[in-house]
């Protein structure tokens, strides 16, 4: 066997252990469809109650501002990343005078509270996490698989 035989067979050999590897990987997962409802609290008042929909792997962004405003009244960013039967979740809440920061693990829903601020209750969010397509999901929407008689099966 000739030296440029050998070479050949060994390239030929690299590239087939390397097209069983890529072969071997588990494909990409799909994204999963995710709902969120929040409830922001500052000082304990009520500030906003954003409900959104994103899915696993995409960052989600939400924001508030009044006609004309240069600044909004909060600026919401959300990324959830799925792993295992649970989401990691972070969490980025921007206020005119605040902003707070935080990451969480959170199942199918499981809702939680957290706090953002530099003391209890300064900066508080609490937070409903679900798969879209899951009969909590349909429930809470109020979805049922036929409509009603007549009608949506739900009034306007």
């Amino acid at each position: 066997m000739t030296r440029s035989t050998l070479i050949k067979k060994a390239w030929l050999g690299l590239a087939l252990v390397g097209l069983a590897c890529i072969a071997g990987m588990p494909s990409q997962a799909q994204a999963e469809p995710l709902y969120f409802a929040l409830e922001v609290r500052r000082e304990g008042r009520l500030v906003a109650q954003p409900k959104l929909l994103g899915e696993t792997g995409r960052t989600v962004r939400a924001e508030r501002r009044k006609p004309g405003a240069r600044e909004p009244d909060y600026r919401l960013v959300l990324t959830p990343t799925a792993e295992g039967e649970a989401f990691r979740l972070e969490l980025d809440l921007m206020l005119p005078e605040l902003k707070g920061h935080s990451e969480l693990a959170l199942l199918h829903g499981q809702e939680r509270r957290v706090q953002l601020g530099r003391y209890p209750g300064d900066l508080e969010v609490s937070l409903l996490l679900m798969k879209v397509d899951s009969p909590e999901f349909r429930a809470l929407m109020d979805l049922s698989a036929e409509p009603a008689v007549g009608g949506s099966g739900r009034p306007i």
